[in-house]
């Protein structure tokens, strides 16, 4: 008789909720992030940046919000000044300059920008209004411009590089039912990155995307159906939702000098079928 042939490797399951250990890729970097309060991909990202130890001016609209993530992570990292925190509206250009002002007073200079904020949805374009469309796009596409702008200035007058890292979405690609606004925005950030890292690339400085899938955390639960969560967690080829950790640690990479020839790129961070 012949053996059975050994049964194949089951898919990995969810990481541990903060990632693998930190390896000091951004160690000395200073990082601000947008919409980096609660428990989503931006403060996922800031939990990465210190654990791969940089110094972190987190940003929320929601102040309450913030100052509990600010709260939380100085306290886990220590009372050294590594963890600061400024309110800011994206869509709003005064924030956004109190924002890049804020960060420069405490730290001296900014070395990496993500842009996490944006803002979804779901409306059919027969019964979309302007309102709603022009919500999503203000944030989630202008407000990364408005960001982006802003820190790019900084980084040129300081004259020694640095990085963008832009939160774009698989439905910049891919098609549907009831995203058409929240879908253009993204198809935007990432034509937004890719333009840009060409006006900056003769200062060294990088700008680069990623696009997740499909990152489950609690905000994304209650505004989304189970069973559509379940469908769309069903066409990963994990069988499973990206934990936000699962994001975060590849906007680190792209944030590190590990990244140094990477710019105007657009990383999938997926495990979707085709």
């Amino acid at each position: 008789m012949t053996a059975a042939p050994p049964s194949p490797p089951s898919p990995p399951g969810p990481p541990t909720p903060d990632g693998p250990p930190g390896r000091n890729l951004l160690a000395g970097k200073i990082v601000v992030i947008t919409a980096a309060a609660g428990t989503g991909i931006g403060s996922a990202v800031a939990r990465r940046c210190l654990a791969e130890g940089a110094q972190v001016m987190l940003s929320d609209q929601h102040e309450r919000r913030l100052a509990a993530t600010q709260a939380e992570l100085a306290a886990a990292h220590g009372s050294n000044g590594r963890v600061a925190a400024q309110p800011c509206d994206v869509t709003d250009e005064q924030q956004v300059t109190a924002l890049v002002e804020a960060a420069i007073q405490r730290y001296g200079r900014i070395d990496v920008l993500v842009n996490n904020a944006g803002l979804g949805g779901t409306a059919s374009v027969l019964d979309m209004t302007d309102d709603q469309w022009q919500r999503v796009l203000d944030v989630t596409l202008t407000g990364t411009f408005r960001c982006t702008r802003a820190v790019l200035k900084q980084m040129v007058a300081q004259g020694h590089g640095g990085a963008i890292v832009n939160n774009a979405s698989v439905l910049g690609w891919r098609a549907q039912p009831g995203q058409a606004h929240y879908a253009a925005a993204k198809a935007g950030v990432m034509a937004l990155t890719r333009c840009a890292a060409m006006d900056v690339a003769e200062h060294g400085i990088r700008v680069n995307a990623v696009a997740p899938s499909l990152a489950i955390h609690p905000f994304l639960t209650k505004v989304t159906s189970e069973d559509l969560l379940t469908e769309l967690a069903g066409r990963e080829a994990f069988g499973r939702a990206a934990q936000p950790a699962e994001v975060a640690t590849v906007i680190a990479f792209l944030a590190s000098d590990y990244a140094s020839y990477l710019t105007g790129e657009v990383i999938s961070v997926s495990s979707q079928h085709p």
